[in-house]
């Protein structure tokens, strides 16, 4: 008898269909095929065993099992799940009439327990896609997925609930991940704790910085890249982690993809429920190459870049990162995007992020307080010279932080709260958020060379004075742009519905390293 499981695989952030096919005849053996991996290869002792400890019987036959399309490499341990129903079904020991109704994924335990799978997210989309009546997956994987309309996600903690619901005479209802969600188990509330914005600093705690603090807020409104430079302890660190408490929160859209990504690397919402905060990423600057692009021998998986999608990747200790690293930045950072090609595959992940990069200004890192530098021009300019041309030139917002004022440290008094700043950052982004209504993008750091035409008419005096910092400055087409953007920014934020003079000359200030020998 053949029996057909639904399944899928995630390639990037997206599922495609998978099918296991299971067939009982006369003969001998238990032969899985399909271009199966080893996780999937060992599955079938787990799933045996797992049988047996159920009371379910291995017949004596030859039992095939095909994961198509047979061209397809199948990696995981997703497949027990399906594997043992097809066995089930096949041998006609349970009747599974809604067994084609659901797509159906999980690890099996040697006990029949069902653990947690990565993807559970892009898997359910696909069930939406395809018009099945809902998905069964573990618990802790289906509670991603609750927020996901017009399918049924069923959170199954073991074979027994998961045969209840295909006998299909129960509703179940109990079973559905979002009634689970808030029961207890025996490690305690399912989902437990989402992180907050409380978790980040707050601007009111940071002494001092007021030109940084407006270039910060700036950078928050519209999106764009920041670089913090300044010696040790003027507040580079503090400055980069308040920022992520005055970003709004993500939109339905933005929510969707931010927790794909993070479904498919294993790191979904532990409260259950889509994504709201937007993520902040800080990895030590010794970082490999593929834990920043992504990738891996066996699964591709989603790098710190894209986990910092619709979010803040901070990079810390900017120019201390391999050359190698920092270089690698400059293809997602314009695009938007990375993709991570192989011998046998390519995948593509979304990497929408703001870099918030902080450095020394040299080696010593006292170069702009008093005479303390002890480093030679040469020796400052081979160290911030490892931040190369067309990096820079993505980076629109340049910060040099001096030492804040020992009396105002002292007096200890307290600056304008991240709460307040949130509120002028979200009102800007409600005007982008309406402008680019069926766009595509979100915000002004987003912005193509279309966008810019219709969106930033630039006045004949703004013309000029973009001219003249150009010609003076000697920048390139893509500093210009992002000039421009950063100044559509500013106006939103002056709530100015044209790109006026002033704005053109605050945005072109804070392109302060594209002039020559300034660390001479």
């Amino acid at each position: 008898m053949l029996i057909n499981i639904h399944c899928a695989k995630c390639i990037g952030i997206e599922a495609v269909p998978v099918e296991v096919e299971v067939n009982i005849a006369q003969g001998l053996g238990i032969h899985l095929v399909g271009l199966a991996d080893a996780a999937v290869k060992e599955s079938l002792l787990r799933t045996i065993t797992a049988l047996q400890s159920l009371d379910f019987r291995i017949p004596g036959k030859k039992i095939v099992i095909n994961l198509a399309p047979a061209d397809m490499h199948k990696k995981g341990s997703g497949y027990d799940l399906p594997i043992a129903l097809g066995i089930i079904a096949a041998s006609k020991q349970r009747e599974l009439p809604l067994l084609d109704h659901f797509l159906i994924m999980g690890e099996l335990g040697l006990d029949g327990t069902i653990k947690e799978i990565p993807g559970a997210l892009p898997l359910a989309e696909l069930a939406v896609k395809k018009g099945l009546r809902g998905c069964i997956l573990p618990l802790r994987s289906a509670v991603e997925a609750v927020e996901l309309s017009g399918v049924e996600i069923y959170g199954v903690r073991d074979l027994e609930d998961v045969l209840r619901i295909l006998a299909g005479e129960e509703t179940c209802e109990d079973l559905l991940a979002q009634n689970r969600l808030s029961l207890s188990g025996d490690d305690g509330v399912i989902g437990g704790k989402a992180e907050t914005a409380d978790d980040a600093m707050d601007f009111a705690d940071i002494i001092g910085q007021e030109g940084a603090k407006r270039g910060i807020e700036i950078a928050a409104s519209g999106g764009h890249n920041v670089l913090l430079i300044g010696s040790q302890g003027c507040g580079k660190s503090s400055l980069a982690k308040a920022m992520a408490g005055i970003l709004p929160t993500m939109n339905l859209q933005e929510s969707l993809q931010t927790s794909k990504v993070y479904s498919v690397a294993g790191k979904g919402n532990p409260a259950g429920g889509l994504m709201r905060k937007r993520p902040f990423r800080a990895p030590h600057y010794s970082a490999s190459l593929a834990a920043l692009l992504g990738g891996g021998s066996d699964t591709i998986m989603p790098g710190e870049i894209s986990l910092a999608h619709n979010g803040i990747f901070f990079a810390d200790e900017f120019c201390e990162a391999p050359k190698r690293a920092l270089e690698a930045l400059r293809g997602p950072m314009e695009d938007r995007k990375v993709v991570i090609s192989r011998l046998k595959s390519k995948v593509e992940y979304p990497a929408d992020f703001m870099l918030v990069a902080a450095t020394n200004p040299c080696p010593c890192g006292y170069y702009g307080e008093d005479d303390r530098c002890t480093c030679t021009p040469s020796k400052r300019i081979a160290y911030i010279s490892k931040l190369s041309g067309p990096i820079l030139d993505r980076i629109d917002v340049q910060i040099f932080l001096r030492r804040v004022d020992p009396k105002r440290l002292v007096e200890w008094k307290k600056a304008e709260s991240s709460a307040v700043i949130a509120a002028r950052v979200l009102a800007a982004r409600e005007i982008q958020r309406k402008r680019f209504e069926g766009e595509g993008i979100f915000c002004n750091a987003a912005m193509n060379n279309k966008h810019i035409e219709k969106y930033c008419p630039l006045s004949a005096e703004s013309k000029q004075l973009l001219e003249r910092i150009i010609d003076n400055m000697g920048l390139s087409a893509r500093a210009c742009t992002r000039i421009i953007k950063l100044a559509r920014t500013i106006a939103d934020m002056a709530s100015a519905p044209d790109i006026l003079p002033e704005h053109i000359s605050e945005a072109s200030a804070y392109r302060f390293l594209d002039k020559q020998n300034i660390f001479e």
